[in-house]
């Protein structure tokens, strides 16, 4: 328990190579649309397409959804949007199916941590909710 009646309902964490999603980018011109929101797409515009942002979002959603305790199961990875806010840190948004799975769990905000070298992008997520 955390202080002022919050739980963690659960946390999740997801590393992956980065020459991996590069390789998907590369193949499939239809990778950013399917997994990637418009505010997502426009982040990545403002980095330049730099492959290790558009790597540790991907990471992120992954973490995200096992933090929900489901993984990607009965929504998709479009449904979980990461933006940042005006100093940098990570921001969650649900849609769709992620965000009706979070609000029948009871969980009202995803803490997020994100982070990459050249080679990999790791991402830390901690679902919580109201005790």
């Amino acid at each position: 328990m955390i202080g002022c009646g919050i739980v963690i309902f659960g946390n999740g964490v997801d590393l992956l190579e980065i020459d991996r999603i590069k390789e998907l980018y590369e193949k499939n011109p239809r990778f950013l649309e399917r997994f990637f929101t418009a505010g997502e797409c426009a982040f990545f515009e403002r980095k330049m397409m730099n492959i290790e942002s558009i790597a540790a979002n991907f990471a992120a959603k992954e973490a995200v959804s096992k933090a929900l305790g489901t993984g990607v199961r009965g929504f998709n990875l479009i449904d979980i949007e990461i933006l940042r806010d005006e100093m940098g840190k990570p921001i969650v948004n649900l849609y769709d199916r992620a965000e009706m799975l979070a609000e029948s769990l009871g969980i009202d905000h995803i803490m997020l941590s994100i982070s990459h070298t050249e080679k990999h992008a790791i991402a830390f997520a901690i679902a919580m909710k109201k005790s």
